[in-house]
């Protein structure tokens, strides 16, 4: 945990004080008065100020960036985050020189990476708390990638009249190709096996 202690004339304005150097509003600290101001001889001789010591309550989103930064630091890579908001949580967007190394084969370092910050964030969390790490917009290009193979998968499908099974996929890449062939007047889909092993079929009515 973060701490402070500061000074001044009333704890109101020890208070301010701390919350000035942090550039937070008061619902972001817990409070602890230490010592509580006092009048010295004649009013003024020897006063004493307020004493307070401010501690910080964690932000998930700011500790998830910090883990990913002290993590970039440690790899010696350069890694700029843009952070926005949506429906679905917060999109955590990367860009650098080096990403690469940090979307792996077909994201699964992405993913793997999503998951630690996912953890992270949610230990200072007071209730479910979603991130979603991208980087350089690899999710919407992953995504359409799996949208057209849905489609052309499913054409061979039709005309074969076998099923095809796809490699094993996460959770969210295979909600996207069943999304994708939902509705279809020839073919379906389901997933089968067990994770991380876990893989869609897609089939003809």
């Amino acid at each position: 945990m973060k701490k402070i202690v500061v000074t001044g004339k009333t704890i109101e304005l020890a208070v301010k004080s701390g919350l000035s150097q942090w550039q937070v509003s008061e619902d972001r600290v817990n409070i602890h008065i230490l010592e509580q101001p006092s009048r010295g001889f004649l009013g003024f001789i020897g006063t004493k100020e307020a004493k307070v010591e401010l501690e910080l309550i964690p932000d998930p989103l700011e500790e998830a960036i910090a883990f990913l930064q002290d993590m970039f630091a440690a790899m010696q890579i350069s890694i700029t985050i843009d952070t926005r908001k949506d429906r679905e949580g917060y999109i955590l967007n990367m860009s650098g020189s080096e990403l690469g190394i940090l979307i792996g084969k077909r994201g699964q370092t992405l993913d793997a990476l999503q998951y630690l910050v996912n953890i992270v964030a949610n230990r200072y969390a007071n209730s479910h708390f979603r991130i979603i790490l991208d980087a350089e917009n690899f999710r919407d290009r992953r995504k359409k990638t799996l949208e057209e193979l849905a489609v052309r998968l499913a054409n061979r499908v039709i005309k074969s009249k076998k099923e095809v099974i796809l490699e094993p996929m996460n959770s969210q890449e295979r909600k996207i190709i069943h999304a994708e062939l939902q509705g279809h007047p020839v073919v379906k889909t389901y997933s089968k096996g067990e994770e991380p092993n876990r893989r869609v079929v897609i089939a003809v009515k």
